[in-house]
């Protein structure tokens, strides 16, 4: 999918905020890496959030880091492929992956998520929907978050 690129706080924060976070959300960050947006979603938002990772020593990384805030009662971390997780109790997704593994993981998006399901993808765009946001952040960096609401991607 990529290397692991962690995601700066403040466009963590902007990510959680295009997507219109709340309490009594589900999160589901899709190559969670370090567990920063999963925690951020949690501390800051007041929501449930699961992260997915595929690399063992960040989901033991992540995973501590979660016990040690004492959020292992609304936060966790999935050891696995993206492509092999049930991601449907998502209220909001949250991903920075390239554009080729947005457009493998674009079918499986639309057979798990519910209409209303925000998309949040950091850097790159789902080729074949539209954003109903796009957002310009400037960390270090230019980033730009896209925002997609299942059942508005036409």
């Amino acid at each position: 999918l990529g290397p692991s690129i962690p995601t700066p706080a403040s466009v963590v924060d902007r990510m959680l905020e295009a997507g219109r976070v709340k309490a009594g959300d589900v999160v589901y960050d899709l190559g969670s890496g370090d567990g920063r947006i999963v925690i951020a979603a949690v501390q800051k938002y007041g929501a449930r959030a699961v992260g997915v990772e595929v690399m063992p020593d960040l989901c033991r990384q992540a995973q501590q880091r979660i016990r040690d805030l004492g959020l292992s009662d609304r936060a966790s971390i999935v050891e696995g492929s993206v492509f092999h997780v049930d991601f449907s109790p998502a209220s909001v997704v949250t991903m920075y992956f390239m554009t080729d593994s947005n457009e493998r993981l674009r079918p499986n998006l639309e057979k798990y998520l519910k209409p209303g399901t925000r998309v949040v993808s950091n850097m790159f765009p789902i080729k074949g929907w539209k954003p109903v946001s796009v957002e310009h952040v400037k960390a270090g960096m230019d980033y730009t978050i896209y925002v997609y609401e299942i059942g508005h991607t036409k």
